[in-house]
C-alpha cells in the first residue's frame, strides 16, 4: 500500500491533481471534509459526534478525525493507496495519523506540495470564484488571509514529515498536464 499526501494552498489546483492522480494509480481520496459529510450523512456515531461540535460552532477534534480516517482505511482495506488531501494539517495530526498508520502497519510515502505564488493563487481563486458561487472566493481580502493561514499551519507539517518522509516541493505554475507529469515522477520514484 503506497500513502501520499498532497498539499497546496487554495487554488493551487489539488482538486484537478487528485482527480488525475486517483485515475491513473488507483489510489482511495481521503478528504477530511469529505469524510465528515459522509459520516453525518449517514449518521454514523463519529458522524453525530462532530455534527454536535460544528453545529455549536467548534471545529471537530483531532481524535473524532482520525475515527473516521481508521474506518475509511478498515472499509477500504484492498486500496492500492490513499491520498490525502490537505490533511494533516498540524502537527499534532500528522503525528495522530502516522500513529494510526502504524498500527494499520502502513505509512505515508511521500508528502508533494504544491508551489504556487501568491498573485497566480489570487488569480485563480478570483476567476473561480466568478463561477463557483463561493463567497470565500469573491473577496480578494479573505482569500489573502487564507493563504497565509494555509503557509502558517502546513511549514510546521513539511517540517515534520521531513524527518521522516520524503517531502517533495512541486511547481503548481504551467499548465495541468505538466504538473501532473511532475508528481507522476515524484511518486513513480517511490513506488
Amino acid at each position: 500500500m503506497f500513502n501520499l499526501i498532497l498539499f497546496g494552498p487554495p487554488g493551487s489546483g489539488k482538486g484537478t491533481q487528485s482527480e488525475k492522480l486517483i485515475a491513473k494509480y488507483g489510489f482511495k481520496h481521503l478528504s477530511t471534509g469529505d469524510l465528515l459529510r459522509s459520516e453525518i450523512a449517514n449518521k454514523t456515531s463519529l458522524g453525530l459526534e462532530a455534527k454536535n461540535f460544528m453545529d455549536s460552532g467548534q471545529l471537530v477534534p483531532d481524535e473524532v478525525v482520525i475515527g473516521m480516517i481508521s474506518s475509511a482505511l478498515d472499509s477500504n482495506a484492498d486500496a492500492k493507496g490513499f491520498l490525502f488531501d490537505g490533511f494533516p494539517r498540524t502537527d499534532a495530526q500528522a503525528e495522530a495519523l502516522d500513529k494510526l498508520l502504524k498500527i494499520k502497519k502502513t505509512n505515508i510515502g511521500i508528502m508533494l506540495a504544491l508551489e504556487v505564488s501568491e498573485e497566480e493563487l489570487l488569480t485563480r481563486l478570483l476567476k473561480r470564484g466568478e463561477t463557483s458561487g463561493r463567497s470565500d472566493d469573491t473577496n480578494e481580502k479573505v482569500i489573502r488571509a487564507r493563504i497565509a493561514e494555509y503557509h502558517r499551519k502546513t511549514s510546521a507539517v513539511a517540517e515534520y514529515y521531513k524527518k521522516s518522509t520524503a517531502v517533495e516541493l512541486i511547481k503548481g505554475e504551467g499548465t495541468i498536464e505538466s504538473i501532473f507529469n511532475a508528481l507522476c515522477k515524484a511518486i513513480d520514484k517511490r513506488l
